[in-house]
């Protein structure tokens, strides 16, 4: 008798994908899981026996996309996949409090890591605490209070597809829209998936 496929968007080598995950997930606390998980992602990302599903490599002409891939039942995690068409990208943002692993699949982003220096109501001041550009195969995480940052594909021509693996479903998060002086302002925004096909 065949086992049941996993819940989620299937695609070829999705078990050993989420076998992986969930080994890494069972390391301890949030330092040692994420720090397992950057390890895991980036050796997913050159496993020629994972592919993705082919909807992951198709952007979305306003906005990237993001499509879950799995939601474990037992650990409690979830896993996006992100399609960032040339020039697509984030404002600064946070990730709701809870830790990620991200890491890039294909193409390449500019990461920008912010330092949270000061907060007044809605409005928040950073700097810009480092940034990097991240090519296939590497990994980073954020583990709050440091959660936030801003991403984009810097490329005029080249698609970039990203794995995000999440603490828990993130369905909103504050993106930060900038006021001048480091100052910026905090707006709650819903975090729609998109369809698959």
């Amino acid at each position: 008798m065949t086992p049941a496929a996993p819940p989620g968007l299937p695609f070829e080598g999705q078990q050993r994908f989420l076998d992986a995950i969930d080994a890494a997930v069972a390391a301890g606390d949030e330092h040692a899981v994420t720090a397992q998980l950057r390890s895991t992602l980036c050796a997913l990302i050159r496993d020629p026996a994972i592919r993705l599903p082919d909807c992951v490599h198709a952007p979305i002409a306003d906005h990237y996309a993001r499509r879950e891939l799995y939601r474990s039942p037992a650990h409690g995690y979830s896993v996006v996949a992100m399609t960032w068409g040339p020039g697509q990208g984030t404002p600064v943002h946070d990730h709701c409090g809870l830790w990620c692993v991200e890491g890039v699949w294909h193409g390449a982003l500019e990461i920008t890591q912010f330092e949270l220096l000061q907060s007044d109501g809605d409005r928040a001041r950073f700097r810009a605490a480092g940034g990097m550009q991240a090519g296939p195969g590497s990994a980073g995480s954020l583990i709050p209070p440091h959660e936030y940052h801003s991403i984009v594909n810097a490329s005029d021509t080249a698609v970039a597809v990203s794995v995000h693996i999440y603490q828990a479903p993130i369905e909103h998060c504050c993106k930060f829209e900038p006021l001048g002086d480091d100052w910026y302002q905090r707006i709650d925004a819903r975090l729609p998936v998109d369809a698959s096909a």
